[in-house]
């Protein structure tokens, strides 16, 4: 009996505890003031901490009935719920894409339906005409007539003519738009998906060139009409379009005649202008309609005066097809065909002309970019640095591209003319004594030059130089092609007070650039930033004052995937706290790719090529053979133009012409330096002007190097089984220590250095043999090495003690020991050079 009692008691006492577990965590309906009080906490935290939530309950009496645990869980639960609402809309965006593009494709597949189903037609044809030929000869009787259609006789000088001018030119862009009236392939490195900007496409075999792009945007279709309408605004090459007639059409549409003035890419062509028909309306079925042509027999253009500088081109059917899609956004079809006379410019610029490419890359492709760049930022997804609002950031990029291409076209109405041109220079110099850098929205900011403008500009054909790859080399290592003086200059002439900068002192560049991001486009194939160049002034009164250089800089073109793509670099110095409004002189480099690549080649060719060429000096028949094929898969030609901006003073104008021609052609012999280094060829140059990477020269200075080492110090620099054949080099280069060689001039400079020096010294081989002896040393180790001059010249060595030397960045390198020994020409027996070997260094 008492342990049937007692077991009751165990069973009663148990289910009391699961009663009291379950009443803990049971479900809580929460009243609507509940709710609310939660959702202002959770707007301010969403995750708020045991102590917040306790607080929470002791301030708030409506939750005072319900546990922490509770509250916990409803965080939990609210957190749970947000993340699922995002994560709806974005399936909900990515569905609507893929139905849109799924769409597009669709319409892409009957295009190629209704073409292939035409050349079966074409071909069936064409074999009836061949079994009918021979007959058609014999009979004499038989004459052969050719039709061709007529165009209808229009009168371009009435509404009524320009009317149906314009209603023929529709009729034409749809057929390129949505038909078959043009071969359309699939333009180079630009799949359709998900994540792609759109689908691209080239003219095969057309006259001119054409491109043609679709995608999905999500802003409404009258906003992208006025977008694109404002074709200076996207299209960086437009420098003006003016509109002088616009009358009405039918469903609310207009006819405008405009006059459009297109930049020059480089000193060696003219410009382009067009006189086109522009009609936009709106179609039957909802969509917009935008399209434009030439018009025949303008040779004499609006404005004869400006045009005198510009060759007529002549745009074929044209523009845009906007088509509102269900749930919101549009679905863009534009449309480029353009006939450039290619004939107006050298025969080795033609292929730039001709290249369906580069049409698609400057115009095709770009108008689409920027219509989803504005399409984002409307919608908040775009971030931007320094507190900078998009459109000022736009604006910038546009100021400088357009400075950029002033100074290269260097056009008669803006002021420019050339000085001393006698056809000869390599160095174009051309003066503009009216140009004013004047801000329209505050005039607090303008900049008036007592002088003017000197711009000096060249061009130079480059070959097998990946454009990519050049201007990163020129974009991230600076130090290597500028003048920091020059820079200094530039600066100093910009400021909008004179005192704000007291002249243009002794400075010494630490060699360190610091580049801040501005802003990006979507895929980043433009970089807007501002670089600080470190200086410090070397007057002693100024010691410890700054003398820091900001530039306002624009890099595009980087992509080396993007067939037919320009790659530029453009800056213009700035202040510190530049405002939005700053004048800007810009200065840069711009490359264009003449030649383009197949298929096959840019699959074959590596992406990322390094820019410090050690991989060059993997010597040995492979490495051979590897930059044989590379040379032969990469045969391409691009040109190169240059344009450098100074301000003067009027008394000052020869002199500071002086000075920017030889600029030029010092920034002009670094980039050949550099542009051959980089090159896929081989054909870099490693050590001094005469030694190539793995060149017979190299190998056999660095057999001096190691057998002078030995018979001079008594030991094997290198292992013994490594110190045959081609492997020395080879294993000089991979050497632990840093391994220096230098000339025995009266300023000894570096001639080579393996992969340890350079990364000690933080420099590349194309720039070492601008660096001297005494810039890596400090004063104690200059002082050290004086002292054991003669011993090393008369023993043939020295052991110099640990010390310290410097980068060429500026910063310090520690060294236990340093060994210097004479480098002899084993056939001469003569001294070559002095080599240091600097042994467990590390950065301080």
């Amino acid at each position: 009996m008492a342990m049937a009692i007692a077991q009751q008691h165990r069973e009663s006492s148990s289910s009391g505890s699961i009663s009291k577990h379950l009443d803990a965590g049971k479900y809580v309906r929460y009243t609507a003031e509940q709710v609310e009080a939660l959702e202002r906490v959770y707007l301010e935290c969403p995750k708020p901490s045991s102590l917040r939530r306790q607080q929470l309950i002791r301030e708030c009496p409506i939750l005072s009935n319900i546990e922490p645990k509770q509250i916990k869980v409803w965080f939990q639960n609210r957190r749970c719920r947000e993340k699922q609402r995002k994560e709806a809309s974005r399936l909900q965006t990515v569905n609507r894409k893929l139905t849109a593009m799924n769409k597009l494709l669709m319409e892409e597949n009957d295009r190629l339906q209704k073409q292939v189903s035409q050349l079966v037609c074409e071909n069936g044809y064409m074999r009836q005409q061949l079994q009918t030929a021979s007959a058609a000869t014999t009979d004499a009787s038989c004459e052969s007539v050719v039709t061709t259609p007529q165009h209808s006789l229009r009168d371009a000088n009435n509404p009524a003519g320009l009317l149906s001018i314009a209603e023929e030119t529709l009729a034409e862009f749809l057929s390129k738009a949505t038909g078959t009236a043009v071969d359309w392939v699939q333009m180079p490195g630009m799949k359709p998906g998900p994540d792609s900007v759109g689908i691209f496409a080239i003219s095969h075999s057309c006259s001119g060139v054409a491109a043609r792009a679709c995608g999905l945007v999500s802003l409404e279709p009258s906003k992208i009409v006025e977008i694109l309408k404002d074709r200076p605004s996207w299209f960086r090459d437009c420098r003006s379009l003016e509109v002088f007639t616009m009358f009405p059409a039918g469903n609310g549409g207009t006819v405008e005649l405009l006059y459009t003035q297109i930049y020059a890419p480089t000193t060696l062509a003219p410009a382009r202008d067009f006189w086109t028909l522009r009609y936009t309306t709106s179609l039957d079925n909802g969509n917009l309609v935008v399209c434009e042509r030439s018009l025949s027999g303008s040779g004499a253009a609006p404005n004869t005066a400006s045009a005198a500088q510009f060759v007529r081109a002549e745009m074929l059917p044209s523009g845009y097809l906007i088509r509102p899609c269900e749930g919101g956004g549009s679905i863009i079809h534009i449309v480029d065909h353009l006939n450039l006379e290619a004939w107006s410019v050298p025969e080795v610029l033609r292929p730039l002309y001709e290249s369906s490419r580069v049409v698609a890359q400057k115009m095709t492709i770009a108008a689409l970019r920027y219509i989803r760049q504005i399409a984002q930022e409307t919608s908040g997804e775009v971030v931007y640095g320094l507190g900078r609002q998009p459109a000022v950031l736009r604006t910038f990029s546009q100021r400088l591209s357009r400075g950029f291409n002033d100074a290269i076209n260097g056009f008669n109405d803006d002021g420019w003319s050339l000085l001393n041109c006698d056809g000869a220079e390599d160095v174009i110099i051309a003066v503009n004594s009216t140009k004013n850098l004047n801000t329209t929205s505050n005039p607090a900011n303008s900049l008036s030059l007592p002088g003017g403008v000197l711009c000096a500009k060249a061009s130079m054909l480059l070959q097998n130089v990946p454009p990519a790859v050049l201007v990163r080399f020129l974009r991230e290592h600076r130090s290597e092609w500028a003048d920091f003086s020059v820079d200094a200059y530039s600066a100093a002439s910009l400021k909008a007070s004179p005192y704000s900068y007291p002249g243009v002192r002794p400075t010494r560049f630490t060699g360190s650039q610091i580049i801040m991001p501005l802003g990006h486009t979507i895929e980043q194939e433009e970089l807007l930033e501002v670089i600080r160049l470190e200086g410090h002034c070397l007057a002693h009164e100024d010691a410890f004052m700054s003398r820091d250089i900001h530039l306002l800089q624009i890099c595009s073109g980087v992509d080396e995937n993007a067939v037919g793509a320009c790659s530029e670099l453009v800056f213009a110095p700035i202040d510190e706290m530049f405002p939005d409004d700053a004048p800007l002189l810009p200065s840069g480099f711009r490359i264009i790719p003449l030649d383009s690549k197949s298929g096959e080649t840019q699959e074959a060719l590596t992406t990322h090529r390094t820019l410090d060429l050690t991989s060059s000096l993997e010597v040995g028949p492979a490495t051979n053979q590897a930059a044989g094929d590379s040379s032969s898969c990469y045969n391409t030609r691009s040109v190169l133009t240059i344009a450098f901006q100074f301000p003067f003073e009027s008394n000052l104008q020869d002199n500071v012409a002086t000075m920017a021609r030889q600029y030029v052609r010092s920034v002009i012999s670094s980039v050949q330096r550099v542009a051959m280094a980089i090159s896929p060829s081989g054909l870099s140059p490693a050590v001094g002007p005469k030694l190539s990477a793995a060149s017979p020269e190299a190998l056999t200075l660095a057999h001096w190097i190691c057998q002078s080492y030995s018979y001079h110090v008594g030991a094997d620099l290198l292992r013994s089984e490594s110190i045959g054949g081609d492997s020395v080099l080879k294993n000089l280069w991979h050497h632990q220590d840093a391994i220096l060689c230098c000339s025995l001039k009266s300023l000894p400079v570096l001639i080579f250095a393996n992969q340890a020096g350079l990364d000690m010294l933080e420099t590349t081989l194309v720039a070492l043999q601008d660096i001297s002896l005494d810039k890596i040393f400090d004063e104690s180790g200059r002082k050290g090495l004086c002292a054991d001059f003669a011993k090393i010249m008369q023993q043939g060595f020295a052991y110099l003690p640990a010390g310290i030397c410097m980068s060429t960045m500026g910063r310090h390198v520690s060294y236990e020991q340093a060994i210097a020994w004479k480098v002899l020409a084993a056939e001469e027996n003569t001294v070559h050079c002095l080599a240091f070997s600097f042994i467990n260094w590390s950065f301080v």
